[in-house]
């Protein structure tokens, strides 16, 4: 039996109530396996209107497809489908290094194969996700930090923290509160590491903000509307 395509997850942020409408979009392109959730963005008003990136409030879709369909999605996202888009926002693709082969085969086997796809992506990767979880109620301050450091916004989720407790306790972190704030910042690579130091010196584990930050390559990024 022949192996499934490698995976990747498309994550895309769009103003709030344009996700059902963005996920039609995507089954009719063979992008079919999607979770939706809401978020909150924190760029200041003059950043949004400077991006175009509209309302503070995001619906926010992770969708599943093989790489070449993830590919040629966010090919069209920046060029024949940009019109089609509802609202504003980014799209962007990440490799899944490892998944549920029944998850896997069933996707593979859903997508059409389009022999018009696209090649090999660039494996440079231009841009990178710093993902920062951090006590609710910090989200402003480690903001601030990360803009300073040369970032423009981000999107936060709310959560909340299910890990074993012995691990804070071990560590002496007083500050690892129940409640979390998921902050995903988009940045260039060349100054992630700059952004990542600079919210680990001033908001880390030991702070009052318990930041843990870290950090995911993007394959590819295409700004919508």
């Amino acid at each position: 039996m022949k192996r499934p395509e490698q995976l990747a997850i498309i994550m895309t942020i769009v103003e709030r109530g344009s996700g059902s409408k963005l996920i039609k979009l995507y089954n009719k392109q063979q992008v079919f396996t999607h979770l939706r959730c809401e978020g909150t963005g924190t760029a200041t008003s003059e950043i949004m209107d400077i991006l175009g990136l509209g309302s503070s409030e995001k619906d926010i879709i992770l969708s599943l497809a093989p790489v070449s369909t993830a590919q040629r999605l966010l090919e069209l996202l920046d060029d024949e489908l940009r019109g089609a888009v509802p609202g504003r926002g980014i799209a962007f693709t990440m490799h899944l290094s490892a998944v549920n082969s029944l998850i896997a085969t069933f996707i593979s086997l859903k997508t059409r194969k389009d022999s018009g796809g696209g090649g090999e992506m660039d494996k440079q990767q231009k841009s990178s996700m710093i993902l920062v979880t951090v006590n609710q109620g910090f989200t402003d301050t480690v903001m601030d930090t990360a803009r300073k450091a040369g970032a423009r916004g981000g999107t936060i989720i709310r959560g909340r923290w299910v890990g074993d407790e012995s691990f804070a306790q071990s560590r002496g972190i007083t500050s690892l509160q129940a409640e979390k704030e998921l902050i995903f910042i988009v940045v260039a690579t060349e100054i992630r590491n700059k952004v990542m130091e600079a919210i680990n010196r001033e908001h880390g584990l030991e702070s009052e903000a318990g930041a843990m930050v870290s950090a995911i390559g993007i394959e590819q990024l295409a700004h919508l509307g």
